[in-house]
């Protein structure tokens, strides 16, 4: 049976002239006026969207639509248990139960509701007045408490939901549903709360809109006198020891904001310039950078997470004592990846223009800041292309994400601004707006040697640039502008880089930017079958190991180029946080792979 409903607006309630009470199947929903919900031909909404009162439901109708200002035509249907209207989506309360029973017996549950976006604080307090536009709007907020304080009357509390820096405070009255778990001390920092309210002007300076609660519902209790994150300051050395609760420091939640916009900016970069997305295997028999700082994949040594312990006569051998890779599961040594450059490059040949995104490994037994074992690459990859391609492409690439930033994640670059690194909006725009740099390693050298500076270490052509010689390129040489380095000696760059006319260096660029140094390395890639084969003998390298990789110089082969970005770097570098430990949710670092 079905039952229409013709709604009207009746003030700032919504009429609905029906035999169904809307309590019979919006249960959570609180009203103002007791004795109106009980009456057999009455409904009405209180906000621009009405919400189940089953936990975790995201069933609104647009926020556009104001209480006061809409009409909307509602079929109810007690076959499918579910009220549809204009966008709201409300779930109905059966109350025959022996339809209950026959849906039990043929399994039927009604239609899957739509999927609607969660209403945010950043939704809420993100307009272009702050939230003020928003006022007079009856919502719900679900989120983890930051502060509560009681005073005699009412009490404070703070929820934040991760979608901002800044909180969200709902002042709730004694009168309100729900409010003796703040009386019992139940409402502590960490805890998770529902809270329905009307949202007004503040009262006070430090915000712009409150939430004037109607009811509070406690979710998830959280010890106060044991809850790690408290609001003071934390050193992130700390903070990495309990990883598992630092998103929801302002820091971290920031961070991973950031993060998550450079990596959707990113994408978009290269779906506007017509790029295909390769997924590169994480498991290799190659090493692409031919350094040897690879982790093992092997099922040789027999393991458990209960029983750590493997006695070395249970490892296959041969005869002469070696191991026997013959019995390891993909026959042969295989390795985590370091790049995905050499797979993009096979779809680069097919494709045009390709580019990965993805996790990348290394074993290499350092310390520093600047260093993780686990960390994300991205690598485009472009065919019928040189070195100058290669140069503009990762220029392009730079100002888009992080004039994107600027534009799309204010309240967080503000935060980073005033407690990370004091002028870093500043900073990033020049990188936006500055002319990029093109100096030759020569001619870098030359300038750092003339330096009116002593640098740990000694600068003379054919040395690698260290960190110290990249930063004074970029921060004193060219004021704070960002600069491409191109032409390296070919003893410190990678087999795979074409080599110059001069047989000396290498067709490579590095763009180094402020504070960092080198952000991107990139080369355009060797095409000549013999000088490839010819460079890979010289460094010792199994030729066999890269026949596929030659095979792609024999058939079609085409001038092409590309470069590497490590994403972490690229994180540190628009968030001003100084160690890289901090920009990657789980940090994997030598003697450390917790959470």
């Amino acid at each position: 049976m079905a039952t229409t409903l013709l709604c009207a607006r009746s003030s700032s309630l919504l009429v609905c002239n029906s035999s169904v009470s809307l309590r019979s199947f919006a249960p959570s929903l609180a009203f103002p006026s007791p004795h109106l919900h009980n009456q057999p031909h009455y409904c009405h909404f209180l906000s621009s969207f009405a919400f189940s009162g089953a936990l975790g439901v995201r069933r609104f109708c647009p926020p556009s639509r104001s209480v006061s200002s809409w009409w909307c035509r509602a079929d109810l249907s007690t076959t499918a248990g579910v009220v549809e209207a204009e966008g709201v989506l409300v779930e109905e309360k059966k109350e025959d139960d022996e339809e209950n029973d026959n849906d039990d017996d043929d399994g039927f549950r009604g239609s899957v509701p739509a999927f609607q976006k969660r209403l945010r604080i950043a939704d809420i307090k993100g307009g272009p007045q702050g939230g003020l536009e928003r006022v007079g709007e009856y919502m719900l907020v679900r989120g983890w408490v930051r502060t509560c304080r009681s005073q005699k009357t009412f009490a404070f509390i703070e929820v934040n939901d991760g979608s901002a820096v800044s909180n969200l405070q709902a002042v709730v009255n004694t009168n309100v549903e729900g409010y003796n778990e703040v009386e019992a001390g139940r409402v502590t920092t960490g805890a998770s709360v529902s809270i329905e309210g009307v949202l007004v002007e503040s009262q006070g300076s430090k915000q712009k809109v409150e939430l004037q609660a109607s009811k509070l519902l406690l979710i998830g209790g959280s010890d106060a006198a044991t809850f790690p994150v408290q609001k003071k300051r934390l050193s992130r050395e700390y903070l990495r020891s309990i990883a598992h609760l630092r998103p929801r420091t302002n820091t971290f939640g920031a961070v991973a904001r950031v993060r998550n916009a450079l990596a959707f900016a990113t994408h978009q970069f290269f779906k506007e310039k017509g790029f295909v997305w390769v997924a590169s295997p994480i498991i290799t028999a190659s090493d692409c950078e031919g350094a040897g700082e690879q982790f093992c994949v092997t099922t040789l040594i027999p393991n458990s997470h209960e029983d750590p312990s493997t006695p070395l006569s249970k490892i296959p051998s041969t005869k002469d004592g070696l191991l026997d890779w013959s019995q390891d599961f993909f026959g042969r040594p295989a390795f985590l990846t370091v790049s995905g450059q050499l797979n993009a490059e096979i779809y680069a040949t097919a494709l045009c223009d390709v580019y990965t995104f993805g996790p990348t490994f290394r074993a290499e037994n350092s310390n520093t800041s600047r260093h993780l074992a686990e960390f994300w690459m991205i690598e485009p990859e472009l065919a019928f292309a040189d070195l100058r391609d290669d140069m503009a492409c990762a220029t392009a690439y730079l100002q888009y994400v992080i004039k994107y930033i600027l534009e799309n994640c204010k309240e967080d670059m503000e935060f980073f601004d005033q407690w990370i690194e004091k002028g870093i909006i500043t900073r990033l725009t020049n990188v936006v707006e500055k002319e990029f740099v093109h100096i030759t390693y020569t001619s870098a050298v030359a300038l750092l040697q003339k330096a009116k500076k002593t640098f740990e270490f000694p600068v003379e052509w054919g040395c690698d640039l260290q960190s110290e010689h990249e930063r004074y390129l970029t921060e004193e040489a060219f004021s704070g502008n960002p600069v491409i380095v191109t032409d390296y000696p070919k003893e410190i760059k990678a087999f795979y880089m074409r080599e110059n006319a001069d047989g000396k260096t290498v067709a490579a660029m590095d763009l180094l930017v402020p504070r960092v140094g080198e952000l991107i390395g990139g080369s355009q890639r060797e095409e000549r079958l013999d000088v490839l084969e010819r460079r890979i003998e010289e460094l010792g390298l199994n030729k066999e190991s890269y026949w596929w990789y030659l095979d792609l110089r024999r058939y079609g082969s085409v001038p092409h180029a590309g470069f590497g970005l490590g994403f972490e770097r690229l994180v540190q570098f628009a968030t001003g946080i100084e160690n890289i430990r901090d920009v990657i949710p789980f940090p994997r670092t030598p003697g450390s792979a917790d959470f």
